[in-house]
């Protein structure tokens, strides 16, 4: 990555009184903040799955295991997709 050139940092800088950072320092935070997004979106993503899995365990326990046959199996999915168009 190349730094910003004069003419680039004057014109970022311009009544700010910011702090001007190289391209590499800021390809760095970048990466950093790229990184951290990425850990939440999977750590989320971990969490719904299994909330939607309790969730659909709870659904299927409510039929008896005796008489779980294919009827009941297929009620247990309908039971599942209509607890999802909620």
């Amino acid at each position: 990555m190349k730094e910003l050139t004069d003419f680039q940092k004057k014109f970022f800088a311009r009544g700010t009184g910011a702090t001007l950072f190289t391209q590499e320092e800021f390809d760095n935070a970048l990466a950093i903040a790229r990184a951290e997004i990425m850990q939440i979106a999977i750590n989320t993503t971990k969490t719904a799955i299994a909330i939607e899995r309790e969730e659909c365990a709870k659904v299927c326990e409510q039929f008896e295991p005796e008489s779980f046959y294919l009827g009941q199996l297929n009620n247990a999915a309908q039971a599942i997709r209509n607890r999802l168009k909620k």
